[in-house]
């Protein structure tokens, strides 16, 4: 079979027109379209063609070069420059501009705030095609790491160190300037001790800033990089990360609300990522699913509180164990003299309610009953006898249990997984997000609300195809 070669100085024209360059089902029409449907003002950018002054790009164009770009998992604004000037596809969507990475960058960084709003608006164009039913939620989080190093946070006592050289360093710098202003040396020294000056000073401003964050938080170590992450372990290893929270719906396992937040656990995160999604939908949801590391049950109980059905399996339920033959379970609680008893019958009573926490401990009448008992030193081999403990939820925690019990709650449970697990994979693999580029918990929001909205776009792809989706968007 004969070859075919190519043959770089053969004499070929372009198209005429830059709207030839791509074909009328490739994807970057999609994207242009979701971009041209979004509502400017809401997000708080300004749209004014008549704007006078000094020419700056359009910020639509702007947008779309930032969604598709991290659509493709091309993010740093170098490699957005490079493909401005290579890329057929994003010549296209740009309509031949080439803005430089500076400008991409400082687009990027001053409308953080508005690209944060960029998928409530696609959620909501989604609820609009019916392609999100608001039913069924379910809550999971995943951990990226920031634009930081674990090894530059540190606790309260280590800045307060750093502060007190900082001080003695400008100080000392001082008088060095003193110094050479009275020998009246060189422009040039003068001039670079200036700048050090600068760099030392604008370093004791950020030391203060973080001395700050630690009297307005609880929080025990701080990072002097990006304040806002916190140390968290993964599979990887020990990490400066965040943790990004997503409520996806059960119809078309679209993403209706994503935050990226700095809390190392799920426990308390629960109500306030499905109000913030039941926000976007505009009504509560009827099932609100996921798995036992959001198992507080005083978030659950605020959800519940809400008649919402909450499907939330418990630490000890996750754990797929049977009970031990004399655990807590095989113990009667009578709540209206506020006891146990035993599987023998006999009475645990209240010994002492702790302060902290609420809790309740529960001991044998008479510890003679447990050194009698057929079941001494299998029960208990303690010298007081039996003792037990009661949370001071545990009337919630055991309806909980029993809610995911049902056989309603497992059909719900069973979808979970893939439903929720979904868009983390292919944000991670597909989008190449193994951390993020911008720094701070807004530029952070920004890029997850970026990552999110190329998820559902791909999935609205995946259904409709590249020129149904545009028609599909044009309708809304």
């Amino acid at each position: 079979m004969a070859y075919r070669f190519g043959n770089r100085h053969q004499m070929v024209l372009l198209p005429q027109s830059i709207e030839e360059y791509v074909a009328e089902d490739d994807p970057v029409r999609a994207y242009d379209a979701f971009v041209e449907a979004l509502d400017f003002n809401a997000l708080g950018i300004d749209i004014n063609p008549h704007k006078v002054g000094n020419a700056q790009y359009d910020p639509k164009a702007m947008t779309k070069l930032l969604v598709y770009g991290y659509s493709y998992g091309v993010k740093s604004s170098r490699k957005l420059e490079r493909e401005t000037h290579h890329n057929l596809a994003f010549i296209w969507l740009m309509g031949g501009l080439k803005p430089d990475h500076k400008t991409i960058a400082e687009f990027r960084r001053k409308n953080k705030n508005s690209i944060q709003q960029v998928l409530k608006q696609c959620a909501r164009m989604c609820i609009k095609l019916d392609l999100i039913a608001g039913n069924v939620l379910f809550v999971d989080g995943t951990k990226i790491r920031a634009n930081a190093s674990a090894s530059r946070t540190h606790e309260k006592v280590w800045y307060k160190q750093q502060l007190k050289k900082v001080d003695q360093r400008i100080e000392q710098l001082l008088q060095e300037c003193e110094g050479v202003d009275q020998q009246e040396q060189q422009l040039d020294s003068f001039v670079t001790m200036n700048k050090t000056l600068s760099k030392t000073k604008a370093l004791k401003s950020t030391i203060q800033e973080v001395l700050s964050e630690f009297e307005n938080s609880e929080r025990q170590k701080i990072n002097q990089t990006d304040p806002d992450c916190a140390n968290m372990r993964s599979i990887q290893g020990k990490h400066a990360s965040y943790k990004v929270q997503s409520v996806v719906d059960d119809k078309n396992g679209l993403i209706v609300h994503a935050e990226a937040v700095n809390d190392t656990s799920d426990l308390k995160q629960f109500a306030r990522q499905i109000n913030q999604a039941n926000d976007v939908l505009a009504k509560p949801c009827e099932t609100a699913c996921a798995d036992a590391g959001y198992a507080d049950a005083d978030e659950l109980e605020k959800i519940d509180a809400q008649e919402i059905d909450v499907v939330v399996p418990s630490k000890r339920q996750a754990q797929r164990k049977e009970p031990e033959p004399f655990s807590k379970k095989a113990f009667k609680y009578d709540k209206e003299q506020d006891c146990y008893y035993c599987p023998e019958g006999h009475k645990l009573r209240l010994s002492t309610i702790e302060k902290k926490t609420g809790g309740k401990r529960y001991i044998i009448t008479d510890k003679n009953l447990c050194f009698n008992c057929q079941h001494w030193g299998v029960c208990t081999t303690g010298k007081s006898g039996r003792k037990t403990f009661r949370s001071r939820n545990e009337d919630l925690v055991e309806k909980f249990e029993a809610k995911y019990n049902t056989q309603d709650a497992q059909e719900i449970y069973a979808k979970r997984k893939a439903r929720v697990e979904h868009p983390y994979g292919h944000m991670k693999r597909n989008l190449k997000t193994d951390a993020f580029l911008m720094r701070g918990r807004d530029g952070v929001q920004a890029e997850t609300s970026l990552l999110a909205t190329c998820f559902n776009l791909a999935r609205m792809m995946s259904m409709f195809g590249v020129p149904g989706l545009i028609q599909k968007i044009a309708s809304t």
